[in-house]
C-alpha cells in the first residue's frame, strides 16, 4: 500500500508541476478555500479563519483590510456585497503573493479544477480512498501507454534514422516520466521520516 500510495501522490504531483498555472489554482476562485475562509470570518466578524491563508509579516495588511470591510458592510446591502469583494481579493492577492505565485484576480466557482475539488471534498470527508483509485487508475494508465510506446518503437529502432530517433523520443519521454514520479514519491515519503502522514 506504501508503494501504491507513494506513486500516486508522486503522479498527481508530477503532473501539478505541469500543469498550466491556471489550471492548478483554485485558491483565487470564488468556491476556493481561501473565499470560503474569508465569508466564515465577515459572517462571524471574527478574522481568525482568514489568517492560516497568509504569512505572518502579511498579517497587518488583512487585519487592515478586514477592520475596513466590516465597517463599510453596515453602509448597505449594496457596500456589503463591494466590501467584501475587495476583501477577497485582498485576500486572495496577498495569499498568493505568500506563494510566490502571480495574482490575476478572482475566477468563478466553476474554475476549481476537478482533481482539487476531489482533494478538497475527500479533506472535508476524511476519507482518501476515492483520491486513491483515481490517481492509481491514471498512473496505471500513463505509465502502461509510455512503456507500450517505448517497447513497440524498440523492436524498430534500427530500421532506420527517423525510427531510431522516435525511438529515442519515446524512451527519453517514459524513463524521465518514471524517474520523475519515483523520485518524488521517495523524496516524500523520506522527508515525512519513511512513512506518509
Amino acid at each position: 500500500m506504501k508503494t501504491n500510495l507513494s506513486f500516486t501522490l508522486l503522479f498527481a504531483s508530477s503532473l501539478l508541476l505541469f500543469a498550466p498555472p491556471s489550471a492548478r489554482a483554485h485558491c483565487d476562485t470564488l468556491g476556493g478555500p481561501v473565499v470560503l475562509a474569508a465569508k466564515e470570518a465577515l459572517d462571524k466578524g471574527q478574522i481568525t479563519p482568514v489568517l492560516k491563508w497568509v504569512k505572518a509579516d502579511q498579517e497587518a495588511e488583512i487585519r487592515t483590510a478586514f477592520a475596513q470591510t466590516l465597517q463599510v458592510r453596515k453602509q448597505s446591502p449594496e457596500a456589503a456585497k463591494l466590501a467584501d469583494m475587495y476583501f477577497f481579493e485582498t485576500l486572495v492577492r496577498v495569499h498568493r503573493q505568500g506563494e510566490g505565485a502571480p495574482y490575476t484576480g478572482l475566477k468563478p466557482d466553476d474554475a476549481i479544477d476537478p482533481a482539487l475539488e476531489a482533494a478538497d471534498q475527500a479533506i472535508a470527508a476524511g476519507g482518501i480512498e476515492p483520491l486513491l483509485a483515481d490517481l492509481t487508475a491514471h498512473l496505471n494508465k500513463a505509465l502502461r501507454a509510455r512503456f507500450a510506446e517505448v517497447y513497440e518503437r524498440r523492436t524498430h529502432m534500427n530500421d532506420s534514422v527517423d525510427a531510431g530517433r522516435e525511438y529515442t523520443e519515446a524512451y527519453v519521454t517514459f524513463i524521465h516520466l518514471y524517474e520523475r514520479l519515483f523520485n518524488e514519491a521517495k523524496t516524500s515519503v523520506d522527508a515525512h521520516g519513511g512513512h506518509v502522514h
